[in-house]
C-alpha cells in the first residue's frame, strides 16, 4: 500500500504541533536552569563551564549521520546554553565585586584650582580646543610631544586629566590610542566632540600653485585626501596638525604648507591659502578625557570595554548577545588583531548605560566570565 503524500497544510500543522512541544520542553529546561542557578550560588560553582558545554555538544550530536542536522543541533544548543547562562546571571544577581573594587561613583569630576590638564601637541591644535571646550580656558593646561606622553604625565602625577583624540567621523579610529589605554593604568572619564575645519596654511607671500610639500598629522592628511591629491604635493606626517603649522612658520619656506586649523593660522602668523579642505564638511573628532582615578559620574551614559576572543564560529555573537538580552544599545565596535596570536582578536566596544544599572552589571558579568583579558576602559 502506497504511503499517502501529505499536502503542505498537513505538514504545516505537524510542524506547528512539534514547535509547541519544543517550546514546552524549552520552558521546562529553563525551569531546571533556574534551580541550577540557585545550586551554583550555594556551592560558588562558576556559571560558565566551557568543558562541560563542549561535552554536552558531543553527547547531543554523537551517532547522528546527517551533517546538516549535526551542524543545526550544535547551533541550537550553543544558543540554548548561552541563553541559560544569561538567565542564571539574571537570577543570581551576585554583587559585582569587580566594579566595586575598581570604580567609584561620584557626583561630578573632581576639580581644584590647581588641576592640570595635558593634551598632545602645541597651542592651536584640535586637542587643545577639546581641552578648552571640556575644562574651560582658565584651567591650567599644557601640551606634550605625542599621545604616549599624555599617559606618562598622568602616570607620573604631573597632570590630573589628559585629552586624546580617539575617533574621527571621516577617518575612523585614531591609530594607537586604544593601545595606550591598555598599556597604562588610566580610565576614560569624559568625552568631547570638536568640529574639524582644516585649512591649508603657508608663510606670508606663498601662493597655492607653488606649494610642493605639505605637513600634517596622518588623520589630517586622510581627511583632506582629495584636495591634496588634486594639488599633487608631497605629504609628510608629523605628530600633530598644530605642530605642522608651527614647523611651517618656523621654516618659512614659501613652497611648504600645513594642514591645520584656522586658530593655528592666527597663532603662528600663517596665511590661509585654502579653507575647509576636508572632504566631509560634517567632520567631527571625538576626544576622550582620561584620569588615573577610576571613577564615573552618576549621570554617565556610555561605557567602553575591551576583551579578546578566540577565532571560533559564534563566539562574538554569543558575547554581543549579552547586551541584546539585557536591552542595552551597542554604539561602537572595533576589532584589532592580537600580536603574535594568529586569528585572535581584541574587541573594543561602547555600550549605552551606567555601571550602577542592574542590566549593565548583569551583561558585563556575563561577558567577563566568557572572554579573556576583559577590561572596563571607563564610564562617562
Amino acid at each position: 500500500m502506497e504511503k499517502k503524500e501529505k499536502d503542505i497544510e498537513e505538514l504545516r500543522d505537524e510542524l506547528r504541533d512539534l514547535d509547541h512541544r519544543i517550546a514546552d520542553h524549552f520552558e521546562q529546561r529553563m525551569a531546571i536552569i533556574a534551580e541550577m542557578a540557585l545550586a551554583k550560588k550555594k556551592t560558588r560553582e562558576p556559571i560558565y563551564d566551557r568543558n562541560r558545554e563542549d561535552e554536552k555538544l558531543d553527547d547531543i550530536t554523537r551517532n547522528r549521520s546527517n551533517p546538516f542536522v549535526v551542524k543545526g543541533l550544535e547551533e541550537i544548543f550553543i544558543q540554548m546554553m548561552s541563553i541559560g547562562r544569561k538567565y542564571q546571571y539574571h537570577l543570581i544577581q551576585q554583587r559585582d565585586r569587580y566594579i566595586e573594587n575598581y570604580f567609584t561613583e561620584v557626583a561630578d569630576l573632581v576639580m581644584f584650582p590647581d588641576t592640570r590638564v595635558v593634551y598632545p601637541g602645541v597651542p592651536g591644535s584640535y586637542s587643545e580646543k577639546a581641552c578648552i571646550q571640556f575644562f574651560g580656558r582658565e584651567t591650567d593646561h599644557y601640551g606634550v610631544k605625542n599621545f604616549k606622553d599624555v599617559a606618562l604625565a598622568l602616570n607620573d602625577g604631573e597632570a590630573d586629566y589628559g585629552v586624546l583624540p580617539i575617533e574621527n567621523s571621516s577617518a575612523g579610529d585614531v591609530t594607537g590610542v586604544y593601545d595606550i589605554l591598555l598599556e597604562n593604568d588610566v580610565c576614560i572619564v569624559g568625552e568631547e566632540f570638536v568640529k574639524v575645519e582644516h585649512c591649508l596654511l603657508a608663510p606670508k607671500g606663498s601662493r597655492l600653485n607653488d606649494i610642493r610639500v605639505v605637513f600634517s598629522h596622518p588623520q589630517g592628511m586622510m581627511q583632506c585626501a582629495p584636495f591634496l591629491e588634486n594639488l599633487g604635493v608631497e605629504q609628510i606626517n608629523v605628530a600633530n596638525t598644530a605642530i605642522a603649522a608651527e614647523k611651517v612658520a618656523s621654516d618659512n619656506i614659501l613652497t611648504h604648507a600645513a594642514v591645520a586649523s584656522r586658530d593655528a593660522a592666527e597663532l603662528y602668523g600663517l596665511e590661509i591659502l585654502a579653507s575647509d579642505i576636508n572632504f566631509d564638511h560634517r567632520n567631527v573628532t571625538r576626544f576622550v578625557i582620561l584620569s588615573k582615578k577610576r571613577q564615573y559620574t552618576e549621570n554617565a551614559g556610555k561605557i567602553s570595554i575591551c576583551f579578546s576572543l578566540l577565532h571560533e564560529s559564534g563566539t562574538l555573537y554569543n558575547i554581543l548577545s549579552h547586551f541584546i538580552y539585557n536591552g542595552l544599545n551597542l554604539t561602537h565596535i572595533e576589532s584589532v588583531p592580537l600580536p603574535d596570536r594568529q586569528w585572535e582578536y581584541r574587541f573594543y566596544v561602547d555600550i549605552s548605560g551606567n555601571l550602577h544599572d542592574p542590566e549593565v552589571r548583569n551583561a558585563l558579568q556575563g561577558v567577563r566570565e566568557e572572554v579573556a583579558q576583559f577590561r572596563i576602559l571607563g564610564n562617562y
